[in-house]
């Protein structure tokens, strides 16, 4: 199966999205397969089913592609994490392993958006490139509130490190093959970092 026969599947699974969402969907799953700058415009066209000049009703660029892929996923980590700190009050164990439950699940299911990520950030411009990192430091500091309350004296430094270990083994999921179920994939990765973040 191609990367495109592949893109169209991603899109037409799951909800009844909008034209719009499709070819962006397409969009990331090429980006990712490809990097960004291995495809443009036209490639995106083909897989979607549309002409490269037609997508410009519905992004101005690939560059507005990728920020659209980007910001929403990082204003939903951030609004995530906020409501499960929220949802356990006083109990830091209950947060972290809510936090933890949060982010493998949406490891598992976005893992091209994780890999677009990872390597194409920087291709953003300076505005969107900044409030995704704005974003993406708030959601860390959920992380390093509870980190700091379930190791008393812990500086925010060090939570801040622990954290994006953390981060580090549960975004592997762009690198892992089907080998192992998916599952069974979400209760490796769990204990993984629980175990990483207790310790």
């Amino acid at each position: 199966m191609t990367v495109e026969q592949q893109a169209r599947g991603a899109a037409g699974a799951g909800r009844r999205r909008s034209r719009k969402d499709e070819i962006l969907e397409i969009a990331v799953g090429l980006f990712a397969a490809r990097g960004y700058h291995g495809v443009s415009m036209d490639d995106i066209g083909a897989a979607a089913g549309v002409t490269g000049p037609a997508l410009y009703h519905h992004f101005a660029g690939k560059e507005a592609m990728l920020a659209a892929a980007l910001i929403p996923v990082s204003e939903g980590l951030l609004a995530g994490g906020r409501e499960r700190s929220a949802g356990h009050p006083d109990d830091p164990r209950g947060v972290l392993e809510s936090l933890i439950d949060f982010h493998v699940e949406f490891a598992l299911a976005n893992p091209a958006v994780i890999a677009l990520h990872l390597h194409e950030l920087d291709r953003l411009p300076d505005e969107p490139r900044r409030r995704i990192r704005r974003l993406q430091r708030l959601y860390v500091e959920e992380w390093v509130t509870v980190l700091t309350a379930l190791h008393p004296g812990m500086p925010d430094g060090e939570a801040r490190v622990l954290a994006h270990a953390a981060f580090g083994l549960m975004n592997s999921t762009p690198f892992l093959g089907g080998e192992v179920d998916r599952r069974r994939r979400a209760e490796l990765l769990r204990d993984a970092a629980l175990a990483a973040l207790l310790a």
